[in-house]
């Protein structure tokens, strides 16, 4: 399995190359070169699978044996989830009213970055043994893919991990989560500005290649295609579970509601989609609407400003995977994308073409959903089942009460649940109700917090630099006072 940029101009290269670059050389994201082709008979065997073996499945799919055989994957994906805290790893809820939540955030860190990244950091971990290296993780995180990628490494001795948290967007929990992980490897910046602005520095230390490449740096954020890997087992473990049979022909499609800020959900549904699995597409986003404005009128550009709101993860103004879906949805055609793309990092702003605009307003259905829809759907959905939502996982269900209270007729839906509302407690309160903290979480505010400042006004870039070379130097010298 060959993999290849989405732009067109840098060399192919294998599931190692991918995993340890994050963007190509060209500035594209990796996509394989081919998408194998689900045949009715393998969508019925994986459909009685577990969650954990149809990771393997489709990573078996997609990583060659010559570079991780088929046990060792096996054992890295069950190290992956064994501290999860449901015995399926990934549960559904049924609930009153055709409502099925999907929850993905079982994890350590109670969100569904545990899953994609737990597998992630097992594979690098593989490599980096095997090839007795040490890499530098850069990290920006939004709230959930810091404390994730933090807990996937903390402690390991082959990986130093920095992460740059926006001080005071993220909650108070999600923060505590990152800032008070005391391990050597763990270095997190409190940023003064939001997830888009703190991407900034990361850019522009990757850009310069040479620097990249003198101390092993590479990202984890969801631009990673193993991270889009592991996601599609959602999908397809979301199908499985909601369609009512796999015995007609073609088999019946379920509806999956994909809340997203990044788009790397929504890429992963779209490639799962393009390899036969029969779902319909629907992507939920907050105020934050570039994703929605895209898919209704082809307007593919930036707002003013990002606005932050309930379901702050989801507070990004650019969501890089939909490079990825304009990709797939060109035919894999490098050049349009790769033109695409550049005028939006000049202008901010493109108009999709028309053909591509009409291929993805007809491939997903999309939805912008306000801070008081949010609070309404949480309020809902105890009322209704004394079920607590996360406002990120209220952002799908709002989707399903609207068409519930239409009464389409619409095939199964299943909304996928990011988060758990453990996590989100004032928003819990913003909707009228109580907030459930488990004892994990209450500890956190007692444990003594580790966080480097970077104010407005600072240069972010230097100070990011400044820490990667520290971290060289100081490895450099232990390496030197090793015992022979």
């Amino acid at each position: 399995m060959w993999y290849v940029s989405t732009r067109g101009m840098a060399p192919r290269v294998d599931f190692e190359g991918a995993l340890f670059s994050g963007y190509a050389p060209d500035g594209g994201l990796y996509m394989p070169e081919k998408l194998p082709q689900l045949d009715r008979d393998t969508l019925r065997q994986w459909s009685v699978v577990s969650y954990p073996s149809l990771v393997k499945e489709l990573c078996s799919l997609f990583i060659g044996p010559e570079l991780i055989p088929r046990d060792d994957l096996n054992d890295l994906i069950d190290r992956a989830f064994s501290r999860f805290r449901h015995k399926e790893v990934v549960h559904l809820s049924r609930l009153r009213n055709g409502l099925n939540v999907l929850e993905l955030w079982h994890g350590v860190t109670y969100a569904f970055k545990d899953l994609s990244l737990g597998c992630v950091a097992q594979f690098l971990q593989y490599f980096l043994e095997k090839r007795k290296k040490h890499i530098t993780v850069v990290v920006g995180t939004s709230g959930d893919t810091g404390s994730a990628a933090i807990e996937s490494v903390q402690g390991a001795e082959n990986v130093d991990i920095i992460v740059l948290l926006p001080k005071g967007r993220c909650t108070k929990i999600q923060e505590l989560q990152m800032t008070t992980v005391l391990r050597e490897n763990v270095h997190v910046f409190g940023v003064e500005g939001n997830s888009d602005e703190l991407d900034e520095p990361i850019k522009a230390v990757f850009a310069d290649v040479a620097f990249v490449k003198e101390h092993s740096l590479m990202s984890l954020n969801s631009i990673n295609w193993s991270r889009v890997l592991v996601q599609m087992a959602h999908h397809f473990f979301a199908y499985f579970r909601c369609a009512p049979t796999l015995d007609l022909h073609p088999p019946p499609p379920v509806e999956v509601v994909v809340p997203s800020g990044g788009a790397g959900s929504l890429a992963a549904g779209f490639i799962a989609q393009k390899m036969g699995l029969p779902i319909h597409l629907v992507v939920a986003v907050n105020y934050n609407d570039i994703i929605h404005r895209t898919v209704q009128r082809g307007d593919f550009s930036l707002s003013e400003a990002v606005k932050p709101t309930l379901a702050s993860a989801m507070d990004i103004q650019v969501p890089y995977n939909m490079e990825r879906i304009f990709w797939l949805l060109s035919g894999s055609d490098s050049q349009v994308t790769r033109a695409l793309m550049e005028q939006f990092e000049r202008t901010r702003s493109v108009s999709l073409p028309k053909e591509l605009h009409s291929k993805l307003s007809e491939a997903v259905i999309s939805q912008s959903v306000s801070d008081e829809a949010i609070t309404q759907t949480m309020g809902r959905c105890w009322e209704e089942n004394q079920y607590l939502l996360c406002p990120h996982s209220a952002v799908a269900v709002s989707y399903h009460y609207q068409q519930v209270d239409r009464r389409q007729p619409s095939p199964p839906r299943c909304c996928l649940a990011p988060a758990s509302a453990a996590k989100f407690p004032e928003a819990v309160l913003a909707a009228g109700l109580t907030p459930e903290t488990p004892a994990e979480i209450l500890t956190l505010e007692h444990k003594e917090a580790r966080c480097t400042p970077m104010r407005k006004g600072d240069d972010w870039t230097r100070m990011l630099r400044g820490l990667i070379e520290d971290l060289s130097r100081q490895r450099q010298g232990r390496f030197r006072n090793a015992p022979a």
